[in-house]
């Protein structure tokens, strides 16, 4: 299964959703990545407030293919950077991917994405001009990320229709405690012949061990912190009572068969959910440290999963989905 570097953890302090600091480090943590014979790198122009797209500028990284996305934050001002602010109008999409290239110091990226819908802008202009900047030679394939599926449907028919660049891509939260994605995303995505790469593969840290039911509330600047914008957001999709009953199934059936729960939810993913390898499919990892960056590549090995791990992780996700968030922006 594809695995792809999320660098949303790169960049300055400051911004409550970064965890490396330092260019060295980030360096250190894309050779181990690559060491493991992965080779794609995904960042975005709102992570960081810009800095993610600058540390990797400063890294050596001739030998990956390097994602970008441009998030419509002029529509959702909590998300918005410190600096900057974009629609999906024309001006703004070439603004933003051309300052992206400029931060990143690449004439080009593999895939650029559309980051979330902007409503206020009419897809097909947002698509006129997208189609404008692949013929330009700025990205090689596009991407699209938290967008419902007839909305990826009216998206696939317009560039149908004028002889556009599509979607090759798309990517969305699944994991074995979110199935949102399966009933019609997955389903529309097949259709069109677009891959999908799948983020909160952890569910956002519920899935490593790390979190139980009776801990303290969140500290401050820490992923489930309702204060940042980010933490604020994980928490609402996250942070309830029925994912920690989910737990409680799946914790004794792992210990049986001497499974981590970054394990049991990497080895779901890669051998028992919906993704497939033949399609492209893949899995967004990010990591705030080597070690846990290491853990979870060493997870990434895991075979298929007892049927029992299996049972449970199935059984904990059916006391969740009636409480599941939306898969899309």
């Amino acid at each position: 299964m594809k695995l792809i570097f999320g660098a949303m953890n790169i960049g300055e302090p400051g911004d409550g959703r970064t965890r490396v600091h330092r260019v060295e480090k980030a360096q250190q943590m894309v050779e181990l990545y690559k060491s493991y014979g992965h080779k794609d790198v995904d960042t975005a122009r709102i992570y960081g407030n810009g800095s993610s797209e600058e540390f990797l500028g400063k890294m050596n990284l001739e030998s990956v293919n390097l994602d970008t996305k441009l998030f419509p934050s002029a529509v959702n001002p909590a998300m918005a950077s410190a600096t900057t602010a974009y629609h999906h109008t024309p001006s703004d999409l070439r603004r933003g991917l051309m300052e992206s290239l400029e931060a990143l110091r690449v004439p080009k990226v593999h895939v650029w994405y559309l980051h979330s819908p902007d409503r206020t802008v009419p897809f097909i202009d947002t698509l006129w001009e997208v189609n404008k900047l692949h013929e330009e030679g700025y990205f090689e394939k596009l991407g699209i990320s938290n967008y419902q599926s007839w909305e990826v449907a009216t998206i696939c028919d317009i560039c149908d229709q004028h002889g556009w660049v599509k979607p090759s891509v798309c990517q969305g939260i699944y994991n074995a405690f979110h199935r949102a994605v399966e009933p019609e995303l997955l389903r529309c995505l097949r259709h069109h012949g677009i891959a999908f790469y799948c983020f909160n593969p952890l569910a956002a840290g519920i899935l490593t061990g790390r979190y139980s039911r009776h801990q303290p509330d969140a500290v401050a600047g820490g992923r489930f912190d309702p204060v940042s914008s980010s933490g604020s957001l994980t928490r609402r999709r996250y942070y309830h009572d029925v994912y920690f009953d989910a737990l409680d199934i799946l914790r004794p059936v792992a210990k049986k068969h001497g499974l981590t729960e970054i394990e049991c939810a990497l080895g779901w993913l890669s051998h028992h959910s919906q993704l497939k390898d033949e399609l492209e499919d893949g899995i967004v990892i990010g990591s705030s440290s080597i070690e846990q960056l290491e853990e979870n590549l060493r997870a990434m090995k895991t075979g298929p999963l007892p049927q029992e791990v299996v049972d449970a992780l199935n059984k904990g996700w059916e006391i969740i989905r009636g409480n599941q968030s939306i898969y899309w922006h």
